[in-house]
């Protein structure tokens, strides 16, 4: 129990608060119309989908043909905050940061670099930004656009400046930071595993990104993606984050049964009151952005604010973003991993951005 709660806090502090706001409001047929199930299933099949994906090595072939271009460390490490700041935008920065840490740690071989922690602290910061662009960048994103029934322009537009303006950030920041050095190993050639069932999950991916899009009715998306799987390989499902779908749930049970209490429901209303924005970055700091930003959109109707705030609100405390937590587990695996400089430097560097871009938002709307 104690390893499962070391492992899934956010689920069980969500779990926890769903059964405590229940002695506040008795369960009844209104918990039924708690839970965004077009999100829970949209999150199910990009999760499918972008799992399948990597099975069939698609990431690493992406980067290993990028890094073949040069081996000059400053200039590999400028080519793989980019490619994880893009690719965020459409596999998530979950898995964005899943399939290119490990790849940089290898390249920049631990223990041996200087560079190896600030580069992954990039990375993360690079996955938390570049992941705001889309809808389906990030799990809040997705909620976000479909409670608030955005238009997916008008979702686009607002989070652009930002993003193009925290890109220049990251790329000054690379080639402030990141010093020349000479590299232990290469990249070698990667080639795509299965070319049949590679297609298969492209073709299912572009259906996701069309539900998304609100062109493909969700329910029909679902029913692609389950059948396909199943006939194409079974074994995908097991690598689904279920827990995070738990997670959504619960918090979804908790933040209705808060809409249901008048006296929370006029407090919360009225601390956010165009505050939003502030208001979602320092929940963030504290509780994660994806709970923050469900546990507020019922209180307020402002959604540029709102989305702007939990997306920036992921820099920060290493909670800020569940992201965050995965690349800190992933350079935690490096031989002679120094935990206690990678939390200090990756602290200082989210804060740093942090502070930067937070102005940035009342200059630029």
């Amino acid at each position: 129990m104690l390893k499962f709660i070391k492992k899934e806090p956010v689920l069980c502090v969500a779990t926890l608060a769903a059964l405590v706001s229940m002695f506040f409001v008795k369960p009844g047929k209104q918990y039924l119309g708690y839970i965004d199930l077009p999100v829970i299933i949209l999150l199910f099949c990009l999760m499918f989908v972008v799992s399948g994906m990597m099975k069939a090595n698609l990431f690493n072939v992406i980067s290993s043909k990028m890094l073949k271009a040069t081996s000059d460390s400053r200039k590999i490490a400028i080519i793989l905050v980019n490619i994880t700041y893009l690719s965020a935008m459409f596999i998530t920065n979950d898995v964005s940061l899943i399939t290119l840490v490990p790849l940089t740690v290898g390249i920049f071989k631990g223990k041996d670099s200087k560079n190896l922690i600030p580069l992954v602290a990039l990375e993360t910061v690079a996955a938390n930004l570049g992941s705001m662009i889309m809808p389906f960048g990030n799990p809040q994103n997705l909620y976000l656009y479909s409670y608030y029934e955005m238009n997916a322009l008008k979702f686009i537009t607002t989070v652009l400046p930002l993003g193009v303006v925290s890109l220049v950030l990251i790329n000054i920041t690379v080639i402030i930071l990141i010093k020349k050095e000479e590299l232990l190993s290469q990249t070698t050639d990667e080639k795509i595993k299965d070319k049949s069932k590679f297609i298969i999950y492209i073709v299912l991916f572009v259906i996701c990104v069309l539900t998304v899009f609100k062109i493909i009715n969700t329910y029909v998306c679902l029913g692609v993606v389950a059948i396909i799987g199943l006939i194409a390989d079974r074994k995908i499902f097991l690598k689904v984050d279920y827990n995070l779908l738990l997670t959504f749930c619960a918090f979804f049970v908790f933040v209705g049964n808060l809409g249901n209490i008048a006296v929370v429901k006029d407090f919360v209303a009225k601390m956010l009151e165009n505050r939003e924005f502030i208001v979602g970055v320092l929940a963030s700091q504290v509780i994660s952005n994806v709970p923050a930003a469900i546990m507020l959109s019922g209180f307020t109707e402002s959604a540029q604010a709102l989305l702007l705030g939990v997306n920036i609100g992921g820099l920060g405390t290493l909670v800020a973003s569940l992201a965050s937590l995965i690349s800190y587990k992933q350079y935690s695996l490096a031989e002679g991993a120094d935990m206690k400089k990678y939390l200090f430097v990756f602290t200082v560097i989210n804060v740093a951005f942090l502070a930067l871009i937070c102005p940035l938002y009342f200059v630029l709307y």
